[in-house]
């Protein structure tokens, strides 16, 4: 029995959570969303369900399960849409499982998401720790990191999981014109959990068209690689089956030589950006940073934003929060936003002069996006930051 702590401003007195009786203590806490962070520490939002749901019953709806000062370890026994198993302990103390139905809290739609994380379909052992990770959207891969004696059976995997309880993601499929297209495409047109697809080596708006006429119910992205591709381009984003263009990096960094600096890929880049806003398209999704973490990671998420694009390939579960973090509306953005409207209501919300109209819409975007992503501007957080450059009337 844990004992103790004051949860926001609510005490949680005998909750019943799986076989897990909660009075509170710092080994571990269960909080209402909206409470804010648990002093200090940041919160894994998970949706407990209901009594309906879950035979323990008496399952708090949206509990947030934190960590704090005290606790050690957190682990995440099993995850995805159906049982959540939490583990949390203190050093050399009691320990505590919590069981629930689980979802992702703040599900972010593949139009607005940010890191589309790789996974080797080769590897269903994976799959479940892809999708506990930060990512917006799992990629089940079935095409470069398979070997071609793999790939029958990693597309066997990818529809297994796909047509197994509640599971649902997206799937990178070889490119048209290879032995295993048609193969991947019917195979996939079976499995209910399929919402849409990465397709590969794309250099003419053909191979979407062909591809969607054998995947009508699913969303394609159109990966385009090669240096034919990038010339045809806004005739790829214009296809009505097109829903989002990527860059896939290093394919087309052999095709055509180039370096992987920033400058060198910068026509390379905007053409991605440019193509998908002309066609009225989500931003485009940049390439990966292979193996970079920390400042380097950092960085290269930096430059995709500066090209406009908004979404990135991550290889490795540990690239996700960073990328997320990068691609979402910075903390100057979203203070910058707040401040403005608070003020331009303030003063009747009337149009003021020339920058006032640019301004709006960038702060609605910043907050709408921001909702989107679950961010928010913490409490007395005062720091006064100026208007973008772009929203300056000239």
């Amino acid at each position: 029995m844990l004992q103790g702590d004051q949860i926001g401003d609510s005490m949680l007195q005998g909750d019943q959570i799986g076989d897990s009786m909660l009075q509170g203590d710092q080994v571990g806490c269960l909080m209402l969303p909206g409470a804010g962070m648990c002093q200090g520490q940041p919160c894994l939002v998970l949706d407990a369900g209901t009594d309906a749901d879950h035979d323990g019953g008496g399952v708090r709806p949206d509990v947030t399960v934190c960590y704090v000062t005290t606790v050690t370890n957190v682990t995440w026994v099993s995850r995805g849409r159906g049982i959540l198993a939490v583990t949390l302990w203190e050093e050399g103390k009691h320990s505590m499982s919590i069981t629930m139905p689980a979802t992702r809290a703040a599900a972010v739609g593949p139009e607005l998401a940010r890191s589309w994380l790789l996974v080797n379909a080769a590897h269903p052992d994976r799959f479940a720790p892809a999708v506990a990770s930060a990512a917006d959207v799992v990629l089940l891969d079935i095409e470069d990191a398979v070997a071609p004696e793999g790939k029958a059976q990693a597309r066997d995997n990818a529809v297994e999981w796909l047509s197994t309880g509640d599971n649902e993601g997206w799937v990178r499929v070889n490119g048209f014109g290879t032995e295993w297209w048609e193969q991947d495409l019917k195979a996939l047109a079976e499995a209910p959990g399929l919402r849409g697809v990465m397709l590969a080596m794309v250099e003419t708006a053909e191979h979407v068209r062909r591809t969607a006429q054998l995947l009508p119910n699913a969303l394609i992205v159109a990966l385009v690689e090669t240096a034919r591709g990038v010339q045809n381009l806004p005739e790829i984003a214009d296809t009505r089956n097109t829903f989002r263009l990527g860059l896939g990096l290093g394919d087309y960094r052999r095709d055509t030589g180039f370096d992987d600096d920033p400058l060198t890929l910068a026509y390379t880049r905007s053409q991605f950006t440019i193509a998908s806003k002309a066609a009225g398209l989500p931003g485009p999704i940049d390439g990966p940073a292979v193996g970079a973490l920390g400042v380097k990671l950092a960085d290269s998420a930096g430059v995709t934003v500066q090209f406009g694009m908004t979404g990135k390939i991550c290889l490795m579960p540990e690239q996700t929060p960073t990328v997320n973090e990068i691609l979402s509306p910075s903390m100057a953005d979203r203070s910058w936003a707040v401040e403005f409207l608070t003020e331009f209501e303030a003063h009747g919300s009337q149009i003021r002069n020339g920058s006032d109209l640019p301004r709006l819409a960038r702060a609605r975007k910043v907050l709408s996006l921001s909702q989107a992503y679950g961010l928010t501007v913490p409490q007395g957080y005062d720091l006064h930051f100026e208007a973008p450059l772009d929203t300056y009337h000239c």
